[in-house]
């Protein structure tokens, strides 16, 4: 199976991209084509799209047209940490995205907790999980549009501002085809933590059962 994993930012670029590039090409079972070049063909090949870390406008018309187009087909979308402040002038993708970035107090350890422990990016997790990330503040909560996976307690850390409901990761369907999500993998360091491969791995494995 071969995945396309986007880079591209024209706002904040994070210095964890390469890392997770190198993380998602060692997970095996995948043949990883990244790029900073979005495909304007067709894209039926990928048996998932990663958006990992993009931000800020990354596809003109061409490369619109040609992601709806594989999502209307069944494919399978995978959003890592700023994913989700990507094409904030483009609607469809918050649908694709689940929720929209806003801000983020300082990195931080907090507790992370397993709200569905039967999904494969989390069922190895414990239930209450110490992680360091930044722990991202949405517009909205995309919790009834989407399958809850992890939130995070605000009171383990400093400058929460969701509430006593913040979700963290989830996945859904939209535009035909799965999506999924994670607000985590701020820093390089957690591309080489296997917890945290395993969320991703968990992740693909979902998006191409």
């Amino acid at each position: 199976m071969r995945l396309l994993v986007y880079t591209r930012t024209t706002g904040y670029r994070h210095d964890s991209i390469p890392a997770g590039v190198e993380a998602l090409r060692g997970l095996g079972g995948f043949d990883v084509d990244a790029t900073e070049e979005f495909p304007a063909g067709d894209l039926a090949g990928y048996a998932v799209i990663v958006f990992l870390s993009t931000s800020g406008t990354v596809l003109d018309d061409r490369g619109r047209d040609a992601f709806r187009a594989y999502m209307a087909g069944g494919g399978s979308w995978l959003g890592i940490h700023g994913a989700s402040t990507t094409e904030y002038e483009w609607p469809w993708f918050e649908g694709i995205a689940g929720a929209r970035f806003v801000s983020h107090p300082p990195l931080q350890t907090a507790t992370v907790n397993v709200e569905d422990g039967e999904h494969p990016a989390t069922s190895h997790l414990p239930a209450a999980w110490r992680w360091a990330d930044e722990w991202y503040e949405f517009r909205a909560n995309p919790r009834p549009r989407v399958r809850v996976l992890l939130t995070v307690d605000e009171r383990s850390y400093q400058g929460g501002a969701m509430g006593a409901d913040h979700p963290i990761a989830w996945c859904h369907t939209y535009g035909g085809g799965r999506c999924s999500y994670t607000a985590l993998g701020h820093p390089a360091e957690a591309f080489g933590d296997p917890a945290f491969v395993q969320h991703l791995r968990g992740a693909l494995e979902w998006l191409t059962d």
